[in-house]
C-alpha cells in the first residue's frame, strides 16, 4: 500500500484512481484502487507469465465444453474471452468498482457482433462465477459509430459500458448521448506504448477537460476515465477528472514521489470560466451526419480517425497473438 504525503495519493484525493493491469500483486502493493481496466495487449502480457499456465489450459478445455451453448463462435476466440474473465475475476477480489473487459476488436464495425460479444462476456462471469455480481462487469467497446451504437442497446439494457479508443469531441458526444458509463480518452495514442521512441505530439489532455465539462453542462451521467499515459506530469495535469486509469510503472513512481515534489498545474485548476465548453450535438439517429463531423474533427485533419484505426489494428493484432498463444 502507498504511504500517505505521496502524488498518488494527492492525486486519489481529487480523482477516482483505477489500475490498467491485470496483476493481482499490483493493487496488493499499492492499492487501494476502484476499477480495473484492461484491454487484449494487457491480457496478452500477463498470459505469459508461467503462472497462468493452468488458466489457459482450463479456458481450451472451457471453450471445448461451451461449444454447443456458442455454435457460432470459434473455440479459440471463446478461449480468449474465458482466460480474460477468469483473470478479471481474480482482480475483482482486488478492487471495489467494475472490472473491464474489451470486447473482440474485429468486431469494431459491427454493432449485432459487438453487443453478442459483450452479452457473453457477462454471461461468462456468471458461468465462471455464480456468486460474482454481474453489475461490477464494464463492457470496453471501441468508439467506432457501429461500437457506440452496441453501447447505446447495452446500457438500454442495463450493461455497463466503456468507449475507449476516444480520439475527438465527437465521440465524446455521441458516447454521452447513447448513455455509455465511461469514456476513455487516450491521451496519447496507443502507438506510444509498441513503438520505441515514438511521442504523440497532439495528446488529448484538453479533450478530458472538454468532455468533463460537456457532461457536466448537459447533464450526462457519462464520467470521463483518460488512459494511454506515459509520464506522471501527464497524469497531475489531469488531477480532478472523474477516473483516470494508470499502468503499475507509472503508480509505482506516483507512490514512491512525495506530493511536495509536484509542480505540474492541474487543467482542472483552470477557471471554469476561461473553459471552452464544447456544444453538444445530437448525432445518435443521424450516422452521416456523425461520421462527416468526426472525419472533419479539429478542423478536418483526420488525426482522431486515424489514431482510432491505428487502435483498432494494434488491438487486433494482440488478439491474434492471444489466440495463437492459446492454440
Amino acid at each position: 500500500m502507498a504511504s500517505e504525503n505521496t502524488l498518488l495519493r494527492l492525486l486519489q484525493s481529487r480523482s477516482i484512481v483505477d489500475c490498467d493491469i491485470m496483476d493481482v500483486e499490483v493493487p496488493k502493493a499499492l492499492g487501494p484502487f476502484v476499477d480495473c481496466t484492461s484491454n487484449q495487449a494487457i491480457a496478452y502480457n500477463e498470459l505469459q507469465k508461467p503462472v497462468h499456465e493452468s488458466k489457459i489450459d482450463e479456458a481450451i478445455s472451457l471453450s471445448r465444453k461451451l461449444a454447443q451453448k456458442y455454435p457460432d463462435v470459434p473455440a479459440q476466440e471463446l478461449a480468449v474471452e474465458i482466460v480474460m474473465v477468469s483473470l478479471q475475476l481474480e482482480m475483482s477480489r482486488h478492487v471495489t468498482g467494475f472490472v473491464h473487459v474489451q470486447t473482440n476488436p474485429y468486431y469494431s464495425y459491427d454493432t449485432d457482433k459487438t453487443v453478442k460479444n459483450a452479452r457473453r462476456i457477462v454471461e461468462l462471469f456468471r458461468y465462471l462465477d455464480s456468486s460474482f455480481d454481474h453489475k461490477r462487469v464494464c463492457i470496453k467497446i471501441p468508439s467506432t459509430w457501429e461500437g457506440l451504437q452496441a453501447c447505446r442497446i447495452l446500457e438500454a439494457n442495463k450493461t455497463t459500458t466503456l468507449a475507449t479508443t476516444l480520439f475527438t469531441v465527437e465521440q465524446a458526444s455521441l458516447a454521452g448521448e447513447v448513455g455509455c458509463h465511461y469514456i476513455a480518452p487516450y491521451v496519447n495514442e496507443l502507438k506510444v506504448h509498441f513503438e520505441a521512441g515514438f511521442i504523440d505530439h497532439n495528446k488529448a489532455q484538453k479533450l478530458c477537460l472538454q468532455a468533463q465539462r460537456l457532461y457536466e453542462a448537459n447533464s450526462m451521467k457519462t464520467q470521463v476515465l483518460p488512459a494511454s499515459l506515459t509520464s506522471t506530469a501527464e497524469i497531475m495535469e489531469l488531477a480532478g477528472v472523474h477516473h483516470i486509469t494508470i499502468s503499475p510503472g507509472l503508480l509505482q513512481e506516483l507512490a514512491t514521489t512525495h506530493a511536495s515534489a509536484n509542480t505540474t498545474v492541474s487543467l482542472f485548476d483552470e477557471d471554469a470560466a476561461k473553459v471552452e465548453v464544447p456544444t453538444f450535438v445530437n448525432y445518435a439517429d443521424d450516422q452521416a451526419k456523425y461520421r462527416i463531423a468526426f472525419t472533419r474533427s479539429n478542423g478536418g485533419d483526420g488525426e482522431g480517425e486515424r489514431k482510432l484505426v491505428q487502435a483498432i489494428n494494434i488491438f487486433c493484432d494482440m488478439q491474434d497473438k492471444i489466440e495463437a498463444m492459446i492454440k
